[in-house]
């Protein structure tokens, strides 16, 4: 970490091994993969009281994705703040900033701020990351300081981050696609109690997007997402207990082929809890849910619709794991996942239903 008045530089690496028995995830294919690596380098900077200037640059090397170890803009805003008092403020933001989707959404990149390695891929999907991340726009936020709490909400207008993955996750492989977000919106009211002791919230968003086909026959049409996701965390001084619940709406229409135009709503879940086993370690125990049709729980219909296996349409994750605090700037983390069905993998088809995922990470920051 480097200051110069009110600049601070701060920056962090993470390598991961990941070993998959069967399965293609993040490189590993029934292997073991070092194909998974981030580096990031933030600044931030505070011209007056009133005005916060900060960014983040970031190469992230994940498998065979889109994410290639290319430097790229992950956030960057002009926070501007033009009331604050004792009990409240208000103010916005402008230019690319991270999405305030759920409690970790904000965090996610930064292994020191997540409970593990691996976020819960029911709410934070890593297969499109891109989309759920950050948008190029304006953001409001209004804060209150109540007796034993602070309320906040936030509401934005922007386009969100996009990459080849997207077209992959959302299954168009056969058919060579151009989705291009549009203007979408989302919004966030928070709650904290007692000095964060427990949190609450509510998310949603509204995100559009068009789909062209490149070449052939055209595939116009739109795409609709819009995700609901209730929040809630209480924190003791040795553990905590969190859970997350969300309905997600997708929609696709005007495609030229109806086999293509669905309307669905999907459910995730996840239950989490994590123990300060000593002041250096922590232990992480959770169970993660999630369904790409609520009506077809199990992936039968999908499954004589598509042709895909039923265990395409939905993943169960049992995960635990350990972090090591080595020193304040050096954390060791280990991690384990017994999954059964491939929902939240960008290779669906020829996957098989029960596998193992193991990560081991060091990350380092400065």
């Amino acid at each position: 970490m480097a200051a110069v008045n009110n600049l601070q530089i701060h920056g962090f690496l993470s390598q991961t091994l990941l070993y998959t028995d069967r399965n293609h995830f993040f490189g590993a294919d029934g292997n073991l993969s070092a194909d998974y690596t981030e580096l990031g380098l933030n600044a931030s900077l505070r011209p007056s009281s009133r005005v916060l200037v900060a960014a983040q640059v970031m190469a992230r090397r994940v498998g065979d994705s889109a994410s290639d170890g290319s430097p790229q803009l992950d956030y960057g805003v002009v926070d501007y703040q033009p009331y604050t008092s004792a009990s409240a403020n208000a103010g916005f933001q402008i230019g690319r900033g991270k999405l305030p989707l759920g409690i970790y959404n904000q965090t996610r990149d930064v292994a020191f701020t997540r409970p593990g390695i691996l976020l819960p891929q029911s709410i934070y999907f890593d297969r499109t990351r891109n989309l759920g991340l950050a948008a190029d726009g304006v953001m409001t936020y209004v804060e209150r300081r109540l007796s034993n709490g602070t309320l906040r909400f936030n509401f934005g207008v922007g386009v969100p981050l996009k990459d080849d993955d997207v077209e992959r996750a959302l299954g168009f492989q056969g058919h060579p696609t151009r989705i291009d977000p549009k203007a979408s919106m989302i919004s966030q009211l928070q709650y904290e109690h007692d000095g964060g002791r427990v949190v609450a919230a509510i998310s949603t968003a509204r995100v559009k997007a068009d789909i062209e086909e490149i070449g052939g026959r055209r595939l116009d049409g739109e795409f609709y997402f819009q995700p609901i996701i209730f929040s809630a965390q209480y924190n003791a001084e040795h553990w905590n207990l969190t859970m997350e619940y969300a309905l997600r709406k997708r929609e696709f229409s005007g495609l030229s082929n109806p086999a293509l135009n669905s309307q669905v709503t999907g459910e995730s879940a996840y239950l989490q809890y994590t123990r300060l086993l000593s002041e250096d370690w922590r232990w992480l125990l959770r169970y993660d849910l999630a369904i790409s049709d609520r009506d077809d729980r199990w992936g039968y219909r999908q499954s004589e619709v598509s042709g895909s296996p039923a265990y395409s349409a939905y993943a169960r994750d049992w995960t635990t794991g350990l972090q090591w605090s080595v020193t304040p700037r050096l954390l060791l983390a280990a991690e384990y996942h017994y999954v059964t069905g491939t929902f939240w993998l960008t290779d669906r088809d020829d996957a098989s239903k029960r596998w193992n995922l193991l990560l081991m990470q060091m990350t380092l920051r400065f």
